[in-house]
Parts: C-alpha cells; sequence; structure tokens
C-alpha cells in the first residue's frame, strides 16, 4: 500500500486488484485477464504472471494475438496442452520483455 503526504494529510492509495480469468475454446483460442508480466514466450511455451501467481501455457506454434497492457488481457492461439499454475506468491519481478508490455 502506498502512503502518500500532501497538505499535512496522510492519503492512503489502495492497490487495484483485477479478476484472474481464464477461457479456453477447443483448446485452440485461450482468454486471459488478470496478466502483470510477461517473462518469455516462445512457439511452445509462454510464461507469464497473473494477479495469482506464475502461469505457464505449453502447447505447439503458440502465438499472443493480443495484449493490454492497461487491462492485462491477452489472447493466444495455437494448440494448447497445459496450462501449468506455479506459486501462488510468486508475482515476478519485472523483466526487460514485461517493461516492454507497461
Amino acid at each position: 500500500m502506498k502512503v502518500s503526504n500532501t497538505g499535512g494529510t496522510a492519503m492512503q492509495e489502495k492497490p487495484i486488484k483485477q479478476n484472474h480469468n481464464l477461457i479456453l475454446e477447443n483448446r485452440k483460442s485461450l482468454s486471459i485477464s488478470g496478466i502483470t508480466d510477461v517473462d518469455s514466450f516462445d512457439e511452445k511455451e509462454i510464461s507469464l504472471y497473473t494477479q495469482l501467481g506464475e502461469l505457464k501455457i505449453q502447447g505447439r506454434e503458440l502465438h499472443i494475438d493480443a495484449m493490454s497492457v492497461e487491462t492485462g488481457d491477452m489472447t493466444i492461439t495455437g494448440d494448447i496442452w497445459a496450462l501449468i499454475y506455479g506459486d501462488r506468491d510468486k508475482k515476478g519481478p519485472i523483466s526487460a520483455l514485461g517493461r516492454l508490455f507497461r
């Protein structure tokens, strides 16, 4: 939580919590919300961080079709084989790749 001091009174800014959802259609199209950072990606694996921790998407011919930095939404197409969640508390450092998406 950030605390800023303006005019002698302390104001608290609450972090904005965003929902994390997945919609997988026919194992070919995946829509994700609540993304906070993208760690790495190639045609076989996309590694990213969500509001609920790390997530790896594995498959073949994976492609990031769209990503919104403002909303944290992403659309992925390809042959999706696995969605693997990692540590819930690991939100991930901001990588160089992640900074490009900010």
